[in-house]
């Protein structure tokens, strides 16, 4: 029996959700034309269930103490380091040390300061488009540029990495660096042994570093094996965002943690970055959440399981035109819309307009291979994703 209420209604909107209260800046920001009352928000990549019960009761602690002044990590003044350690080691027989792991707020940060303190104005780097938009702008703003490998779709909605494409684009003289995104967002793609091997390899050869987002590693398949590219290729020449923000749904505490285990690349970003105070709410959560979250995440992801496997098989009886393979990672589905033969925007109109249901387009992804393209997020009660659907099927139902 499940011991977590995943069906559970909560009203989001009175505490200042990005998801669920802001419908005016949407349209202002020309997202959507249309918010209301009736409209099912399934754009953002965080959670609509409530956290385990430990993380509460640790943060009312924080609050009972009534004193929220600056924090200091370290490894002996709390269990911060030692439970993120052993959830590693435990988890993905990945050992690392307290040294080797800086904490910083946001994983798009950590990314701009690994492009800033790693590589140089005017260098390239490599990512595998479709891809998460803010690696695009963190690219951009640091004054890096931005060079596409793009991923290969089947045609079903399943992706392979082109490697010919990888080994040209990583052994130009101008690429130091490449974006690994892991499992992908938004392809749901958790990338194998030998696929990570090859990638370490081709970029070695070439003296490429490698970033790593892997922040929705703990978000797989019951029946899919993570590994962390660090633990399956070794440590050099690599940067690895982890993070229990989507794992816990705690993205709005603020949480990344950059492991590197690349002594020289450590330095670096460690002398680069200095020392970042986190919030004692994310001290505590996070504690708690690492040592006392395990059985509330098994419990998730069978429930997360239950919603793909419902959403891609209801794709399939009602709107076989939609190509869409099931995740092997992450709560997205990255949904190919081309078969109706429709422009983009009329792909939107029915979806955002007639349906009054909220995604993320799919040219924000690329504008190279994401047009037609829609990325739902699935981290919602069931019943919601149903009617959803029932609604977007009938949108479309005499295209």
């Amino acid at each position: 029996m499940r011991k977590y209420d995943f069906d559970k209604v909560v009203d989001r909107t009175q505490f200042y959700s990005a998801k669920w209260s802001i419908g005016q800046e949407l349209i202002k920001m020309g997202y959507t034309e249309k918010y209301d009352e009736n409209t099912i928000s399934v754009f953002t990549a965080d959670m609509d269930f409530e956290c385990p019960d430990a993380m509460k009761e640790a943060c009312h602690k924080v609050a009972d103490h009534n004193i929220y002044g600056y924090c200091w990590l370290t490894e002996d003044n709390c269990d911060y380091f030692p439970a993120l350690i052993n959830w590693f080691k435990t988890k993905y027989d990945w050992e690392f040390k307290y040294e080797e792991v800086t904490y910083v707020p946001s994983t798009i940060d950590a990314i701009k300061f690994a492009l800033e303190c790693l590589t140089q104005p005017g260098d390239q780097v490599v990512l595998n488009e479709p891809i998460y938009s803010p690696f695009m702008g963190a690219i951009r703003k640091t004054g890096r540029v931005l060079v596409n490998s793009e991923l290969v779709n089947d045609g079903e909605g399943y992706y392979t990495i082109d490697f010919e494409d990888m080994e040209k684009k990583l052994s130009d003289d101008k690429t130091t660096c490449f974006v690994l995104c892991n499992p992908h967002n938004p392809t749901g793609r958790v990338w194998n042994d030998d696929e990570l091997k090859k990638l370490a390899d081709i970029c070695r050869r070439n003296n490429v570093m490698i970033i790593a987002d892997e922040i929705h590693g703990d978000l797989c398949r019951m029946e899919t094996s993570f590994h962390p590219i660090a633990k399956v290729c070794g440590p050099q020449g690599i940067v690895t965002m982890t993070s229990q923000n989507k794992t816990f749904n705690m993205a709005g505490l603020g949480v990344c943690n950059v492991v590197i285990q690349d002594e020289e690349l450590n330095k670096k970003y460690q002398d680069y970055v200095g020392f970042i105070m986190p919030n004692p709410f994310t001290i505590a959560a996070s504690i708690a959440a690492y040592k006392e979250g395990d059985e509330w995440l098994q419990q998730l992801r069978e429930y997360l399981d239950g919603t793909i496997d419902w959403t891609v098989n209801f794709l399939k009886e009602n709107m076989p035109k939609v190509k869409v393979a099931r995740p092997e990672g992450t709560y997205f589905l990255w949904m190919d819309f081309r078969e109706y033969g429709l422009p983009p925007k009329e792909i939107h109109d029915k979806i955002y307009l007639d349906a009054n249901v909220i995604m993320e387009d799919g040219e924000g992804f690329s504008t190279e291979c994401g047009y037609g393209f829609q990325r739902i997020c699935l981290s919602t009660r069931r019943s919601m994703i149903q009617e959803a659907f029932t609604r977007i099927a009938k949108a479309f139902e005499n295209c």
